[in-house]
């Protein structure tokens, strides 16, 4: 009864139009667009090409921030660590993202897999929050700070990846008290699998709006 309530509520919702007030206090927050990740010949790419290709993932996006900065709507960027040769030296706990990062030099610091999309580069206005060292955007970072000071209260979460990184930046954004709206047309991740897991199962329990891109849209310009 309670994740049909959820869901149930999480579907009605989505017919609610945003007013100029919420327009003003919403940003979006756009998480790992890494080359590694999103492009061809990226080191991660021959795992998640299925879902970003199937996905659409990256037109998504950028009609996303195409309709948000038209809007008005800030952009906040929350990055991975950009790794380099002396991370995670004589750490007590590695967890699997921290041995992939390390073994792999995932999005490595000044190489290309370790840049932004160039279809999804940050523009003027646009804010890039401090490095997140696992999943969430959150976590020993300053994302919650600029938000804070930027008056932001609503949040629309897109990015890589679906299972990890979006799943926990969307969850610590609930519990800091954001509201908080995931694009589902705008993740991607290894398989099907951890994309649904977090679109029909995760998100639905915690969040507050699952929208698609074109959703979102229609809903921003009604």
């Amino acid at each position: 009864m309670f994740m049909f309530w959820n869901c149930f509520w999480i579907v009605r919702s989505k017919n609610n139009n945003m007013n100029e007030d919420q327009i003003k206090k919403a940003a979006i927050i756009l998480v790992d667009p890494y080359n590694d990740f999103l492009s061809e010949g990226g080191k991660l790419w021959p795992m998640t090409k299925t879902t970003v290709v199937e996905t659409g993932i990256l037109e998504n996006l950028k009609s996303l921030l195409t309709a948000g900065r038209e809007k008005g709507i800030q952009v906040f960027y929350a990055p991975h660590r950009q790794t380099t040769v002396g991370d995670y030296m004589n750490w007590k706990f590695m967890n699997p993202s921290h041995n992939g990062s390390h073994k792999h030099q995932l999005f490595a610091k000044g190489s290309w897999g370790g840049e932004f999309h160039p279809d999804l580069a940050p523009k003027e206005g646009d804010i890039i929050a401090q490095n997140h060292w696992t999943a969430s955007g959150f976590a020993n970072t300053d994302l919650d700070l600029l938000l804070r000071m930027n008056g932001k209260e609503y949040l629309i979460i897109a990015g890589m990846r679906a299972n990890t990184c979006i799943d926990s930046t969307a969850r610590y954004a609930v519990e800091l008290g954001y509201h908080v709206t995931l694009i589902k047309d705008g993740i991607a991740a290894f398989n099907w699998e951890e994309v649904n897991v977090t679109t029909h199962t995760n998100f639905p329990a915690y969040g507050h709006e699952l929208l698609s891109s074109a959703e979102f849209v229609t809903k921003l310009n009604s």
